[in-house]
């Protein structure tokens, strides 16, 4: 009996060894998921980040061609869903950006002769009796262009670079934004 007990020690001593590395092993599983699970929201900001980048560079009238074909060599890597084993759905994440990469390309750009956001907005805001949000502006650009697709963002970002070059003059009301047509540098503030 005396010959069975050193046996049964070792078999104890890797039963909890074997407990402790499945421990350790879920909690960096976990670590891992949490750490991916920030990336991939990190990699979608950045994605959004550079479709206003796009559209900014779009409306100044720089070439949009070149940054989508250095988008298209990054994408070729797909990244793994966070969470679960199921392999579905690790397919899913990957289809689910390429569609939505693939409705960004669905935006039309600005064809020759068309006017471009900068001019859409301030052309708008001229005929203004008082400021207007971004959404606003965009929504009655929408109406008024049917044909092009209107972003609020490319809007905004166009009404700042409208405050920027000094055509139009920016005001908050509380935690709105609101923008109008600078005032004419001839007209007297007396009159």
């Amino acid at each position: 009996m005396s010959g069975n007990l050193p046996v049964q020690s070792v078999t104890a001593d890797y039963a909890q060894r074997v407990a402790d590395d499945l421990s350790a092993n879920r909690s960096e599983q976990e670590h891992v998921r949490t750490e991916l699970a920030r990336l991939q929201d990190e990699l979608v900001r950045l994605e959004d980040s550079e479709q206003v980048l796009t559209k900014m560079q779009e409306v100044l009238g720089g070439a949009p061609e070149q940054a989508v074909k250095q988008g298209k060599g990054r994408k070729s890597a797909a990244v793994p869903a966070a969470r679960g084993s199921n392999r579905t759905t690790a397919a899913g994440k990957p289809a689910a950006a390429a569609g939505r990469k693939a409705s960004k390309k669905t935006v039309s750009p600005k064809k020759a002769g068309e006017p471009t956001w900068l001019e859409l907005t301030t052309a708008y805001l001229g005929g203004q009796s008082e400021p207007r949000s971004a959404a606003e502006v965009a929504a009655s650009l929408t109406e008024a262009h049917p044909e092009r697709t209107v972003q609020v963002t490319v809007v905004r970002n166009s009404l700042e670079q409208g405050v920027a070059q000094g055509l139009l003059e920016r005001s908050k009301q509380g935690r709105s934004v609101f923008y109008s047509p600078t005032a004419p540098a001839s007209v007297p503030s007396g009159s």
